[in-house]
């Protein structure tokens, strides 16, 4: 595409532009993400979903219709600055997910579907680019999609992501725990739907006769109930039912006990650490990604090497190969996401598992460029060896952080804004990343020495595998108490609110009272 633009010829030069392309996104994604983080927090996380992938349908239009390098540059910036759902997701997941022993699970799905993206985006934008030279006779010369050869692949995804919108809308739910009990006329909707499409045989055995003895029957069931059990206005457990209003919820949820807290006690030192290690992560990550497929496809050095340090090359491959190695990483990348990291940290913990990886990490980063120093019998299987341990690695070092920033948060209240300025430091990470191996490869091609790119971002990885040594294992919400269910904590309200009821709701309350150490006392009356 920046080849298009008829920038210029050097090849060189056009990877420049490329890179900027995609820094502008990241420096985008890196200046918003907190901004969207806060807004969660503030009115939920479907709408901040929503309007991501509103913004990325928007963004993609844009750059589907750029005619010059501007206008693509600010289609990416655009995609970055109205999509911050990396850290919104993760809260969102954090909040679905209330059991400890579910955490691997749940936070393998997302690494899962990254990958499953990753490998057909651009098979999909490889097959639909340019269409009028690859499809001639379905797309004629002249027409719309030859003056924007790039525009039908944006237009499929705008049109993915228009579907993404509307079935969120319909079919999603809020997980913010105190914009969950509002009204939703979308799921509403979505509801409807559902019962009017899946309707099942059974549900029309009723005929109107059987309907009528039932109303009877029940309303001779009220006629032998006290006067306040009735109705579901006057049930002890009224608040937890599906008739309440939303703002009854809402205010019972805003007590003086779901005060936010302030910064101090919001960015710990554990909060602070693992959001440090999230962005160490990205960056040589991100660096690696980058640096795999120049290694790739530099040229065979005839040159004798200067050990242990001086020495060049390549492997000289093609695109094609380099693209099918790729490709079938990304395939083991899905299958290790949803089998291999839920058995390693179920077996070793969050902790464990990821500390391993970042201190066995940078042995990669050192042992990558003496690869061009194997025999050549040797040297694909080395390379594929390189790519597995890279993403065995990936595959376990970044839920496992995401695991631990969500448990060391202190409240889920600010669990938004904590995941949103760790996507945006992994964002500015990856804006930064490719730019600075760039230059060390440069530098490094220039001093007669491949692996000096290799052993910058290993030193990096030191980095990350030191200040791993700082960090504990907070089980945060999944370590403490349960807290009362609905019903119990409605009956509470309502004793200490009193009412004409007062006697029966404490005798209610009394039964309703759990046993055990997980709450002790007398409940007030």
């Amino acid at each position: 595409m920046i080849k298009s633009f008829n920038i210029t010829s050097d090849d060189r030069q056009i990877a420049m532009y490329a890179g900027m392309v995609t820094s502008a996104f990241a420096f985008a994604e890196f200046s918003t993400g907190v901004v969207w983080g806060k807004l969660s927090d503030r009115i939920g996380r479907k709408p901040v979903l929503l309007t991501g992938l509103a913004g990325t349908g928007v963004s993609m239009l844009v750059f589907g219709f750029a005619p010059s390098l501007p206008v693509a540059l600010l289609g990416r910036a655009l995609g970055g600055v109205l999509n911050g759902n990396i850290g919104v997701l993760q809260t969102t997941v954090a909040e679905i997910v209330t059991v400890k022993e579910h955490q691997p699970r749940a936070y393998s799905i997302m690494p899962f579907v990254w990958c499953l993206g990753s490998i057909l985006g651009p098979a999909l934008g490889g097959a639909l680019a340019e269409p009028c030279k690859s499809y001639p006779s379905i797309f004629a010369r002249g027409t719309l999609f030859d003056r924007y050869p790039f525009l039908l692949p944006n237009l499929v995804c705008t049109l993915i992501l228009a579907t993404g919108v509307i079935v969120g809308a319909l079919f999603l739910e809020e997980t913010h725990e105190l914009k969950k009990h509002r009204r939703d006329i979308g799921l509403e909707c979505g509801k409807w739907i559902l019962d009017r499409f899946s309707r099942r045989s059974d549900s029309v055995a009723f005929d109107k006769a059987g309907d009528a003895n039932i109303q009877e029957s029940c309303s001779l069931l009220d006629d032998d109930m006290p006067p306040g059990y009735r109705t579901m206005e006057g049930s002890p457990i009224q608040p937890s039912s599906r008739s309440q209003s939303p703002g009854a919820a809402h205010s019972r949820l805003q007590g003086p006990t779901r005060k936010l807290p302030g910064v101090h006690q919001t960015f710990t030192k554990q909060v602070i650490l693992n959001i440090i290690g999230y962005g160490i992560l990205a960056y040589h990550s991100m660096s690696f990604d980058q640096m795999m497929p120049v290694f790739l496809s530099t040229p065979v050095s005839h040159d004798p090497p200067s050990l242990p340090f001086k020495f060049t090359g390549g492997f000289a491959l093609s695109s094609k190969t380099i693209g099918l190695m790729l490709s079938s990483q990304g395939i083991y990348s899905m299958m290790a996401q949803l089998f291999l990291f839920p058995f390693v940290v179920r077996r070793f913990g969050n902790l464990k598992t990821f500390r391993f990886v970042v201190i066995s990490w940078p042995l990669l980063y050192f042992l990558t460029p003496y690869l061009v120093l194997l025999p050549p019998r040797v040297r694909i299987a080395g390379v594929y060896l390189c790519l597995c341990w890279k993403i065995t690695a990936q595959v376990l070092a970044f839920p496992s952080n995401a695991i631990l920033l969500t448990n060391s948060a202190p409240s889920m209240l600010v669990l938004g804004v904590i995941n949103g300025i760790a996507a945006s430091t992994a964002s500015l990470s990856r804006a930064f990343g490719p730019t600075v191996s760039g230059f060390i490869h440069t530098w490094g091609l220039k001093m007669g020495c491949t692996g000096l790119v290799w052993w910058a971002a290993g030193l990096v990885c030191v980095i990350g595998a030191v200040e791993s040594l700082w960090m504990t294992e907070v089980g945060g919400r999944m370590s403490q108490p349960a807290v009362l269910d609905e019903e119990f904590a409605a009956s509470e309200v309502l004793v200490a609110g009193g009412g004409p009821h007062d006697g029966c709701f404490q005798d209610m309350s009394a039964s309703l009272k759990p046993k055990g150490d997980v709450y002790s006392g007398e409940m007030e009356r």
